[in-house]
């Protein structure tokens, strides 16, 4: 079974954290991973160069949309950057974020 990647910019590590942990105790996300990166964009008709952060969360397609609401809710940006691709892994990988976001798969028994 497929599981979703959510891609989330934030403007600093404090707040990708936070947001990141909040998602993985909701139990709307199974991890998240945060990194720093730059950022090239035009807003108010300038462009803008900014250090930003990254997480990017794991999930299952039934809690897409309770995730992204929650995202919008807890983002301090006015137009959050929240992508999500639809993604395989290996199964026991797959079971354990099916497991963590209590979302368990009961079909497909992990191999031995």
């Amino acid at each position: 079974m497929p599981i979703l990647l959510f891609y989330i910019t934030h403007p600093d590590e404090a707040t990708a954290k936070k947001i990141g942990e909040s998602m993985v105790r909701q139990k709307l996300a199974a991890c998240a991973n945060i990194f720093p990166m730059q950022s090239s964009y035009f807003w108010e008709n300038e462009i803008q160069n900014e250090n930003e952060w990254v997480s990017i969360l794991k999930t299952v397609p039934e809690l897409e949309i309770q995730l992204e609401m929650a995202l919008k809710k807890e983002h301090p940006y006015q137009i959050p950057c929240i992508v999500r691709w639809e993604i395989r892994a290996n199964l026991e990988y797959e079971n354990w974020v099916r497991q963590e976001t209590n979302f368990p798969i009961t079909n497909f028994p992990i191999p031995q």
